[in-house]
């Protein structure tokens, strides 16, 4: 098969989506430079002349995953409305992500084995997790709770609403609209009925 001229803007996104469709596939260790040269029909050299190894174009992949889940669920949460209806948009906005860019997902939700410039999918989950505590610090606030537990409600709401969009990647049911509902349905009505100050039973 002859080789497509493109321009080197062009054959850079190439060998990203080629790169990208393998390390959802085979994961980092799994995925060559052979074969992302193989599937795009380029040569090796082409591959280090834009990106000087498997290294650097994972970055590239991971950086551009990150920025398009970030850049959802910031926008999601930037609006002032009802907490609720927050809560509502940034579970939809991730169960989004995961509908609309599966192969994204699958690379970030595995463990990152390279320094990125966003960091790891974890870090990521904190810089959610830092705009989420914003909005609960408010609100517990107005409610007369401890402002300071917003950092750790809003770790745990970000870590179930994450873990739940992992395990929905795989089975898929019920639908997106209805995983969200029970999400919030679970986040919204124990954070609405929450004690001031909660104790263990069993101690």
């Amino acid at each position: 098969m002859a080789r497509v001229r493109m321009t080197g803007k062009e054959r850079r996104q190439q060998l990203l989506d080629v790169a990208r469709s393998l390390f959802a596939e085979k994961g980092f260790d799994g995925a060559s430079i052979e074969e992302i040269a193989h599937r795009a029909n380029v040569s090796k050299p082409v591959v280090y002349e834009h990106f000087g190894g498997k290294e650097g174009i994972y970055a590239v992949v991971v950086d551009r995953e990150m920025r398009a889940l970030l850049d959802g669920m910031t926008a999601a949460l930037s609006e002032d409305a009802h907490p609720r209806v927050l809560l509502e948009r940034a579970a939809l906005s991730l169960l989004d992500y995961v509908e609309g860019s599966t192969d994204g997902f699958r690379i970030l939700v595995r463990d990152s084995p390279v320094a990125t410039a966003t960091g790891t999918f974890s870090s990521l989950l904190n810089d959610i997790a830092s705009q989420v505590e914003h909005i609960l610090g408010v609100q517990f606030a107005k409610r007369g709770y401890e402002p300071k537990l917003g950092a750790l409600y809003s770790q745990a709401l970000v870590g179930m609403v994450a873990l739940t969009g992992q395990w929905w990647l795989e089975v898929r049911k019920p639908k997106k609209n209805e995983v969200a509902a029970h999400l919030v349905n679970l986040a919204w009505n124990g954070l609405s009925n929450m004690e001031g100050k909660p104790g263990l039973r069993v101690i």
